[in-house]
């Protein structure tokens, strides 16, 4: 079977050896007819309200293990990098587990980023964001039903912006950190590398884990690290105190912001969909 051709970097004409998936519609009715679209919705709020159950209770479990006011070692418990560990951890667990279902988003920013490359409709893109939010705010009130106490006394896991920190550090630690996450799931999912690079083999998890853990190490300080509008809202709407509320806003704008660029330059920089689109135009201006 002969092999499409496309354009290769140096201007000539090389042998296509991958497959770009066709755009996604912006709106396809169709997707609400089947079975495997609520299949996938179900996916989605089950693995973010796993992944706020856990990382929650590690929040709430380290804090407690190290509260000055029980006279504990302030070194005990497992520690920021801990906590990164338990957000990165499973987050390659779920990804794992629902990548062949639901795309393994449990993310609105994700979603988001996704939806702007054309990867999802608008239909799918909504309805993921939905169900991840319940999902997180499901994930959190079970925290807080089994551990009442714990959770009032030691935050709730909400997000913050900490003391010290500007809003624009804030929001720009917000921006970067899902930059990174979300420029990691084009790169772990994009049929041209894997293509390129099938001698080596990834499990796209597994990058994708590793970037939430290694953003969280750096901005568990500054924000808590949000990266994931879902997770702050599910925790704010349980923690439910005027603080968690008044920066919820930052956990959206940056998370957002972050994932679009992310997508403009996979899309159009690194994939030079700009060049191509300019190309394709120039070539039929010829005709």
């Amino acid at each position: 079977m002969a092999k499409d051709t496309g354009v290769a970097e140096h201007g000539s004409y090389s042998a296509k050896d991958y497959t770009d998936p066709p755009p996604e519609p912006l709106f396809d009715a169709v997707e609400l007819t089947k079975w495997s679209f609520y299949r996938a919705l179900i996916a989605e709020f089950i693995a973010t309200l796993l992944f706020l159950y856990v990382t929650v209770l590690t929040v709430i479990g380290y804090k407690s293990q190290t509260d000055p006011a029980k006279n504990v070692d302030g070194c005990a418990g497992v520690g920021v990098l801990g906590i990164a560990w338990a957000f990165g951890g499973m987050i390659f667990v779920l990804v794992y587990c629902t990548a062949g279902i639901s795309g393994g988003h449990i993310n609105p920013a994700v979603t988001f980023g996704l939806f702007l490359a054309r990867k999802v409709s608008l239909v799918r893109a909504v309805m993921y964001m939905v169900a991840q939010c319940l999902g997180a705010i499901s994930g959190v009130g079970l925290v807080k039903a089994f551990q009442k106490s714990y959770y009032t006394r030691y935050g709730g896991g909400a997000n913050e912006l900490a003391d010290g920190y500007s809003t624009g550090v804030g929001l720009a630690a917000e921006i970067i950190g899902t930059f990174v996450l979300v420029y990691t799931v084009f790169s772990a999912t994009d049929p041209k590398r894997s293509a390129r690079d099938s001698h080596v083999p990834v499990l796209a998890p597994l990058p994708i884990g590793f970037a939430v853990f290694m953003v969280h190490l750096a901005t568990i300080p500054i924000t808590g690290t949000g990266i994931n509008p879902a997770r702050s809202l599910g925790a704010a709407v349980i923690y439910n105190k005027d603080k968690a509320w008044d920066d919820q806003w930052l956990f959206w704008v940056g998370p957002f912001i972050g994932a679009a660029i992310a997508a403009f330059y996979h899309q159009f920089i690194l994939r030079a969909g700009a060049v191509k689109a300019l190309g394709s135009f120039r070539s039929q201006s010829r005709v």
